[in-house]
């Protein structure tokens, strides 16, 4: 038995850090004390729905412009938060005139700044919350959303089973796991591990939700990829090595495009991380997927 417990433990860092590879160090700067937040907003609103300005994004008095009628909600990816994974898109939306949200999900007790390892039907249930209060707060009808990653997934659970098929304009995923991982058969190691799973799945539910094959998956594609009335779009990189085989991050529907970056442009290296964080081809595919009526073609010299 002891030998069985020292393998598991071996292996379930593995998969978390394989799982969770959308992290950055923690921009601890970046989230303002108490005494920085508007007064007393934190006794309202929980941790998750805490407003963070930083370079002109989640400014709750930002109201949406004629040239972009609907607020952008950013969802970050597994062992990510509400800035560190933004640091890059962020800003870049909001030189172009968006207003910009993000949020924080799926908190472990304890873990500070890691986050996206609750189960992925609560973060959804997070996300339903916090989509509510930003079109509260900007008097719309409809949000955009982007997210990395599991960020790109869970949303379709938000839109499926908690509420928001009718809340959301379009959704553009970056490398999400839309039909799970199995992280070049690293899972699949899972049952040679007696215990494993079972370890797995309790401690940090959302890593088990996002593995090929899970309930949340299963379910969530069920009937079609898609709901009426969203547009999908979906950028890939041929070298991510997290969401494997990669194009099954691609969705199948109507109202869908799905991008390979090094389509565009063969001289694009990102990977998983990096297509979230700071590749600015992926940045220019996005914002042409929030404003299509005026998208230009993206190539290797877009910024």
């Amino acid at each position: 038995m002891k030998l069985r417990w020292s393998r598991t433990l071996t292996l379930l860092p593995a998969l978390a850090l394989a799982l969770g590879v959308t992290a950055t160090a923690p921009a601890a700067a970046a989230h303002p004390s108490p005494a920085a937040t508007p007064a007393g907003d934190a006794a309202r609103h929980p941790s998750h729905m805490a407003p963070t300005v930083r370079s002109g994004w989640n400014d709750y008095s930002c109201k949406p412009s004629a040239d972009h009628p609907r607020p952008v909600v950013l969802v970050h990816g597994t062992l990510g938060n509400a800035i560190d994974n933004w640091l890059g898109l962020a800003p870049y939306l909001v030189a172009r005139g968006y207003c910009v949200f993000s949020l924080d999900y799926g908190q472990l007790p304890g873990v500070p700044f890691f986050h996206g390892l609750g189960p992925i039907d609560a973060s959804a249930q997070q996300l339903a919350t916090y989509v509510d209060r930003v079109l509260a707060a900007t008097g719309t009808s409809k949000v955009d959303i982007v997210g990395h990653s599991q960020g790109g997934m869970m949303p379709r659970v938000y839109m499926k089973f908690h509420g928001g098929a009718g809340k959301v304009n379009a959704l553009v995923g970056l490398a999400p796991d839309n039909h799970g991982t199995d992280l070049n058969g690293l899972t699949r190691l899972l049952s040679y591990f007696p215990g494993a799973k079972q370890y797995l799945d309790k401690l940090t539910p959302g890593l088990s939700d996002q593995i090929a094959g899970s309930e949340v998956l299963n379910r969530l594609n069920a009937g079609g990829d898609t709901v009426p009335g969203v547009h999908y779009t979906v950028i890939a990189t041929k070298y991510d090595e997290v969401v494997t085989p990669y194009r099954t991050t691609f969705l199948d529907g109507p109202e869908v495009r799905n991008v390979v970056l090094q389509d565009l442009c063969s001289a694009d290296f990102s990977e998983h991380v990096a297509i979230g964080l700071v590749d600015r081809l992926a940045f220019h595919e996005t914002a042409n997927a929030l404003d299509p009526a005026h998208a230009t073609p993206t190539t290797c010299a877009s910024r």
